[in-house]
């Protein structure tokens, strides 16, 4: 058995101390190697706690946020789970340690293709993935117990909500990407409107409508 990464153990611990106290969602990020989906000029800084740089424009999320997003979802194994999306792939691999299965979208087919090649490389086999326009959500497959959103809305997407099931729980940031100004929110949708409850400060890219040209 291979000793542990010291870079990983100081990663969890920092997690930790920041707040992170799910077990399960520690031992899903212990799980994923973060260097698999890490550009190249960055993997000396694969277990750093921030946010690195991938192709067409986008970031892989730092580790903190990717966990507490995943905290905040509170998922299990019995659960469906929509992801808005993909990037580098990372967040939905260490979603699909805790889930039933997940279903992602992502509009940069480059990214799409990258990422489902590490998906196959780390034999993950409860992801659905397909190029689409994430703001339009996954209607075919709806409706979802849990949603989340790796890009900054102007305001919580009605469609989304929309394709959330009652008692069902979404994570977003909502914000202009352009101000900087950003808040991670906890929507649970209720029989009749939802339940908003305020996370923290965050900084992601906005989510755009459509597919990218390639």
């Amino acid at each position: 058995m291979a000793a542990p990464d010291p870079r990983v153990i100081r990663l969890l611990m920092e997690l930790r101390r920041m707040g992170i106290a799910d077990t399960k969602v520690l031992a899903a990020i212990e799980k994923v190697p973060r260097q698999l989906f890490v550009a190249a000029p960055f993997l000396d800084q694969a277990y750093e706690n921030h946010a690195l740089p991938i192709a067409c424009g986008q970031t892989v999320s730092q580790p903190y946020i990717v966990a507490l997003m995943t905290q905040a979802l509170q998922v299990n194994d019995r659960t469906k789970v929509l992801e808005v999306g993909t990037g580098s792939g990372y967040q939905a691999a260490v979603l699909a340690q805790l889930c039933r299965r997940v279903y992602t979208i992502e509009r940069h087919k480059p990214l799409l293709k990258q990422a489902e090649e590490r998906f196959r490389t780390l034999r993950i086999h409860n992801i659905t993935s397909i190029l689409g326009d994430g703001a339009k959500g996954w209607p075919e497959q709806a409706p979802f117990e849990r949603i989340m959103v790796t890009a900054a809305a102007h305001d919580i997407p009605p469609l989304l909500v929309d394709q959330l099931q009652v008692g069902g729980i979404m994570v977003l940031p909502v914000g202009e990407a352009s101000s900087g100004e950003q808040d991670l929110v906890r929507v649970v949708k209720l029989e009749r409107g939802i339940d908003i409850q305020h996370l923290g400060p965050v900084r992601f890219v906005p989510l755009v409508e459509g597919i990218a040209e390639t």
